[in-house]
């Protein structure tokens, strides 16, 4: 069905279409079209936990084309049969859906593997022969995407190996209008100038419409259900506001160390690895106008403007907070410090909590502050988006009445619990009035029969159908880096990161930064 027509002439003569191929129709998955994916760094810890199952589940969903290929490359040799066995343990021990071995045994027939450095022009070559023989065999048309899974330092040599080798763009040879896209994990450079270095050097060999720069917290369905949330329902527009709007949190918070990671994280930190990427897109969602639509460039236009107008709270010695966790007890087992890790310098100055203060100049949102904060080994592992209200303005209450009311609260759950919760006043039962702060819950797990997808699921099928609405662009990543380097520019030249207890919820000097103003930070 996947190649009939849209419409076509019945018996009597008259049109018919085919309600399966109207692209108005959204209650029908879309399925990707006959190509295949390369993953560099096929046998590294992400491809194995996350990329590889991912795959598996869309063709469990049948969401893949039934000519899909796979094609594995790594340094160490193995065959194509070796590197199908690696790809049936990852899914066996992380694949969402059940494992059923007619789907495995017909994805498994496009498993492709090519054993090579990224210096060798061999491999490459070796490579290019490979996906050649696809097209013929698998029917996968000239279309290929290229998955980076690997350290930004090897970006350079794999583009221009894929440029040399005539990996990138169409050729007349492949048939009519194939693609070929690149898809690159984070970090997205360490700084602006990195960032724009790095963006130029992709954009040389790819055009910036086939980059799709993966941020798998974009994928999640509780993100997304951010423009639900806000769009479809008239409820929320009126108050989404300055007027009524007192400030923002977003949280992302990890109850674990870094033992083993060393290598990646020391000299990156908590601001780097979390708040440039993750939570500034959550602040642009959260923020954004409404589109004209949800093309992908409408989406994209809102984000850049919003990220355009949201500027650093100073002094940045008041409104920016970072720690490193020390010792303590976390899930009721004594942990160990960050400088007491294995790999780390004991003279670190990473982070491994990190806390900002931003505001949006905009009419919408002029005096509302944003209050982002990550770290490790806090007191639980959530991601919370979480708007808080102001109190009303003229209570018919006295002190004793509301003693135990907070603020009104609209928090949206992104992981582990995906929902949402409001949180506002009730009378507690009994003769005399006194008002307490209740919770409305909506859960996706006890709403929805259908699990959520993984969030590589919804990416990885968005790149083989070349829907960027979820990737950041060029522009976005280089203004989330212009607001996020005066701040690590100011902690390069001032002092160490503060220590706080593992199993806590930050440095004292993160509370100290809400309590000037009156606030305090919601305990997840």
């Amino acid at each position: 069905m996947a190649g009939a027509p849209e419409s076509t002439v019945t018996a009597s003569g008259s049109p018919w279409r085919n309600p399966l191929r109207d692209s108005r129709d959204k209650r029908i998955p879309r399925i990707a079209g006959p190509c295949s994916m390369v993953i560099f760094g096929v046998t590294g810890d992400l491809s194995r936990r996350k990329l590889m199952p991912a795959i598996y589940d869309l063709a469990n969903r049948g969401l893949l084309p039934p000519g899909f290929a796979l094609v594995g490359f790594a340094r160490r040799e193995m065959s194509d049969r070796d590197f199908g066995d690696i790809v049936h343990d990852a899914v066996r021990a992380h694949s969402r859906t059940p494992f059923r071995q007619e789907v495995w045994d017909h994805l498994a027939e496009g498993f492709r593997f090519v054993q090579g450095t990224f210096e060798d022009d061999d491999a490459f070559a070796t490579l290019a022969d490979t996906l050649a023989g696809l097209d013929t065999e698998r029917g996968t048309g000239g279309n290929h995407a290229f998955y980076l899974s690997i350290p930004p330092d090897s970006f350079p040599v794999v583009l221009d190996q894929l440029h040399r080798h005539r990996l990138t763009g169409r050729h007349a040879e492949q048939g009519p209008a194939p693609w070929r896209r690149v898809v690159i994990e984070k970090p997205f450079g360490h700084d602006l100038d990195s960032a724009r270095e790095l963006n130029a050097l992709v954009n040389r060999v790819f055009p910036e419409e086939t980059v799709f720069r993966i941020d798998h917290y974009l994928g999640k369905e509780t993100v997304q259900n951010i423009l639900a949330l806000r769009f479809a329902n008239q409820l929320f527009d009126p108050i989404w506001n300055a007027n009524y709007v007192d400030h923002v949190q977003i949280t992302m918070a990890e109850d674990i160390g870094l033992g083993g990671r060393a290598g990646y994280y020391d000299g990156i930190g908590a601001a780097r690895d979390v708040i440039q990427n993750h939570l500034l897109q959550l602040l642009a969602l959260t923020a954004m106008e409404e589109p004209i639509s949800f093309e992908p460039r409408q989406l994209q236009m809102e984000k850049i403007k919003v990220l355009s107008a949201t500027k650093l709270v100073e002094p940045l010695d008041e409104t920016t907070a970072r720690g490193q966790y020390a010792a303590g007890w976390q899930g009721g087992q004594e942990v160990v410090g960050l400088l007491d890790e294995e790999g780390f310098d004991p003279q670190s100055r990473t982070e491994t909590y990190a806390a900002l203060t931003l505001e949006v100049d905009t009419r919408r949102w002029a005096g509302v502050p944003f209050y982002l904060r990550t770290g490790k080994r806090l007191g639980r592992r959530v991601t919370e988006i979480a708007v808080v209200f102001k109190r009303a303005p003229h209570l018919p209450f006295d002190q004793t009445m509301t003693e135990e009311l907070g603020e009104n609260a609209l928090v949206i759950r992104v992981q582990p619990d995906e929902g949402i919760t409001m949180r506002f006043g009730s009378k507690v039962p009994g003769s005399s009035m006194e008002v307490r702060d209740v919770n409305m819950d909506f859960s996706y797990g006890e709403a929805f029969t259908e699990s959520s997808p993984e969030a590589y699921e919804r990416l990885i099928l968005d790149v083989l159908l070349g829907e960027p609405s979820l990737f950041p662009v060029n522009a976005e990543v280089e203004l989330s880096w212009r607001i996020l380097d005066p701040v690590l520019a100011h902690w390069a030249s001032d002092g160490k990161p503060e220590q706080y207890e593992a199993g806590t919820w930050g440095p004292d000097s993160a509370a100290e930064m809400l309590a000037r103003t009156g606030r305090e930070w919601r305990r997840p």
